[in-house]
């Protein structure tokens, strides 16, 4: 088992209706828990890192920590670049070993998104790499990208075929009134600009920000063509969570092993129900 681009892995799901999980991953006991859970319901997983991600754990050491977690639960795995934004880092990876790809140019203009985004779908897909972009933008906070209310842009249907006709790439990111971070309000998701970029787009759909909404909304936004739900704020909570509580009730605690099982286990929780709302379980 090695690691795989996410090309044929999302082509499965929209073909059956339903999503893979794609989990924001920061440290070692994400990784082991996420693929750990992944096996435990054989299910496809995704594991998306964020600039930062990849600078605090090293490009090198994920990607042989991807390798030796794929190779011992006998699971193709997915190790994702999440929201990159510099062509030449993306490149960089690419060549060390990373198979699937999300190139972030919604903050530029329409034609200026299509020019970045093609040039990466030109190069990724001569290493047999998957590529997402985005079109429209998302509110909130994912690691270093804060985008503000007023900067977020919903998904146009029309240019969305335009898009994904002139650059190529595998997967679409859209907006649809979701978020990153955490949900101030209540998101109300415009279920209609979906099913209307679904009749106008054929590759799979993606949704970022599904951290906090109903699992309701999650599926319904699966039932209309979102093959890859993205999480990361809610692992993200259970961990800070368990640990701190823990701390709580054991103040002089100094062993890793022992106070990182609370955290590992609420994350575990979390991945299980993604699981089980995404509909992935038993798709391998």
């Amino acid at each position: 088992m090695y690691i795989i681009s996410s090309h044929n892995m999302l082509k499965k799901a929209q073909l059956e209706g339903y999503a893979v999980p794609a989990f924001n991953i920061h440290n070692l006991e994400t990784l082991q828990v996420v693929v750990q859970t992944a096996a435990q319901y054989r299910s496809p997983v995704i594991l998306a890192g964020t600039p930062g991600t990849y600078r605090y754990g090293g490009v090198e050491n994920l990607i042989s920590l991807v390798k030796a977690l794929a190779h011992d639960y006998q699971l193709p795995l997915v190790l994702h670049l999440d929201h990159h934004e510099e062509n030449e880092d993306i490149f960089n990876k690419v060549r060390a070993g990373i198979r699937s790809v999300m190139i972030d140019g919604s903050h530029l203009p329409f034609e200026e998104n299509i020019a970045q985004v093609k040039e990466v779908t030109d190069f990724c897909h001569r290493y047999d790499v998957s590529v997402e972009a985005e079109l429209g933008r998302l509110g909130g906070q994912e690691d270093d990208l804060v985008v503000e209310d007023k900067d977020s842009a919903y998904t146009s249907p029309d240019a969305a075929a335009e898009f994904v006709r002139r650059t190529q790439i595998d997967s679409l990111a859209v907006a649809i009134g979701t978020a990153h971070g955490l949900y101030t309000r209540l998101p109300r998701l415009d279920f209609e600009r979906l099913e209307q970029i679904r009749q106008r787009v054929d590759i799979p759909l993606v949704l970022h920000g599904a951290s906090g909404l109903t699992e309701q909304d999650v599926q319904k936004c699966i039932q209309r063509g979102i093959c890859k739900v993205n999480v990361a704020t809610e692992l993200k909570i259970a961990f800070a969570d368990a640990l701190k509580g823990y701390f709580d009730d054991n103040p002089a605690a100094n062993d890793p092993r022992h106070y990182m099982q609370p955290a590992k286990a609420a994350m575990r929780e979390v991945a299980a129900r993604i699981i089980g709302v995404c509909g992935s379980e038993g798709r391998i």
